[in-house]
């Protein structure tokens, strides 16, 4: 049992923040703290879109055959550093740069060195402007959306590129993280989430499996990749699915992976600028429906993932501002940061040119807007930081006897209410270490108990006594 008590102890440990050191991409060593602690460090971030990853057959007939011509093919000017210095001013911590690695590509799926040295360049400045750097394999022409089609050819590129993209980047430090894909794993072609179940397995097993790849290759490669923070793209990066019990974080041996979702709710508001045959358009957002529905979407997130010790980063979220009211656009982006922020997620808002940061001057075109996120306080620390889960009487461990404390607390609530004054009754404290069931809910049940007996009998067989 002692054995069980250090394993569970050192996991509440791995929770507990410490002071990161400055970026510099001159620096190549890995800092030993968490995937939870680094993604509490990158504070909230903004997405380098519409830049990286611009592609289309059209692109080579159209331009020149260089890099600049994809980098500026969807409007962007060729970025500077001047431009990447300027979200750090604003008060970014990260950049997400979305990258389509198929432009300019070889044979046997070879990545064109130009295109390389260009995203490492981006990826330096970031960095040397005391930010992080997230790099991904994006949408990129639509190819993984015909995974399902020929799954060992399109595994093979995969890795293929994703060997490429380690080899290229293993010497960057702990300020790069990689995130295995962007919002396409997931295929209507084998499961359509409002026509039933079946293929649903099918489809999932598939999401997990390019997943698991992914960090092997990762961990299998050289320099600091074995040791590198990975961001797990999510069902199609939808909320409510990678929330889903098929949905399976994979199997790492450096522990150190967060998940990635995005988040454009309502459609009609952060999607649509015209009304489609789908869904109305809207042009404003703030209802008590709207708020109500962003809450309950972040603490889905909470008690799925965070408080369960999975990091989570919104790799995505934002509007259009064609047809919106200015107001609304201002309302939609500070809350959703802050609902986000406050639950410890990571909010990178997406950003294209001439939309919320200004190319041009380096600085965001709604200054009333960046000073919303800017004083965002910093959430409070919490169970998330200090809280062995399940430690009922608050010992400071786990044993069986938390679980008994947490029915005897049940089974008396009635007669001296859940939090008691003695030692035979949970306190606020225990009962909210207790609840590791349902944390949306707010309430303690046998289910709780019965989670707390579960990881007990899993711990048990795996030691010697």
């Amino acid at each position: 049992m002692k054995k069980i008590l250090s394993l569970l102890t050192a996991a509440a440990l791995s929770l507990i923040p410490a002071a990161p050191s400055a970026a510099s991409a001159e620096s190549p060593e890995m800092r030993d703290i968490s995937t939870m602690e680094l993604v509490r460090d990158m504070g909230i971030g903004i997405n380098l879109g519409n830049t990286m990853e611009s592609a289309g057959d059209w692109i080579a007939q159209w331009g020149d055959g260089t890099v600049k011509s994809y980098e500026t093919a969807w409007g962007s000017p060729v970025i500077t550093q001047s431009m990447i210095q300027g979200y750090a001013d604003e008060g970014f911590g990260v950049v997400r740069i979305p990258v389509a690695w198929s432009n300019m590509m070889g044979d046997n799926y070879t990545i064109s060195s130009d295109y390389m040295d260009r995203v490492k360049q981006l990826v330096t400045w970031t960095i040397d402007a005391d930010m992080y750097a997230i790099i991904n394999i994006h949408w990129d022409n639509g190819w993984v959306n015909k995974f399902p089609e020929n799954k060992s050819e399109n595994m093979t590129r995969y890795t293929r590129m994703w060997e490429q993209i380690c080899e290229g980047f293993k010497d960057y430090d702990d300020h790069l993280m990689f995130e295995s894909q962007n919002e396409e794993l997931g295929w209507e072609s084998l499961w359509n989430r409002w026509g039933g179940t079946n293929g649903k397995d099918e489809s999932y097993a598939l999401v997990n499996e390019i997943n698991q790849q992914f960090v092997d290759v990762v961990r299998n490669s050289g320099g600091n990749n074995p040791q590198r923070h990975l961001l797990i793209s999510g069902y199609n990066t939808d909320i409510t699915l990678t929330c889903d019990s098929m949905f399976k974080m994979p199997s790492d041996p450096a522990g150190r992976c967060a998940v990635s979702v995005h988040y454009y709710t309502p459609a009609g508001f952060a999607i649509l600028e015209e009304d489609a045959d789908w869904a109305k358009m809207r042009s404003t957002w703030g209802t008590d429906a709207d708020f109500a529905e962003l809450n309950q979407q972040m603490d889905m997130l909470r008690s799925t993932f965070i408080d369960k010790g999975v990091p989570v980063i919104i790799g995505e979220y934002g509007c259009p501002i064609k047809n919106k009211e200015k107001e609304s656009v201002r309302l939609f982006l500070s809350s959703v940061c802050k609902a986000a922020y406050d639950r410890h997620i990571c909010p990178v808002m997406w950003d294209v040119t001439g939309a919320q940061y200004d190319r041009s001057a380096c600085k965001m075109s709604d200054q009333v807007l960046m000073e919303e996120l800017r004083s965002i306080p910093e959430p409070k620390s919490g169970p998330v930081e200090n809280t062995v889960w399940g430690d009922a009487d608050g010992d400071g461990t786990v044993m069986m006897n938390d679980v008994v404390l947490i029915m005897q607390s049940i089974a008396n609530a009635d007669k001296y209410g859940i939090n008691g004054t003695d030692e035979k009754h949970i306190t606020e404290k225990g009962s909210d270490a207790a609840n590791v069931h349902d944390r949306a809910a707010g309430l303690l049940t046998v289910q709780d108990a019965l989670e707390v007996q579960r990881l007990l009998l899993e711990l048990i067989p795996a030691f010697e006594f």
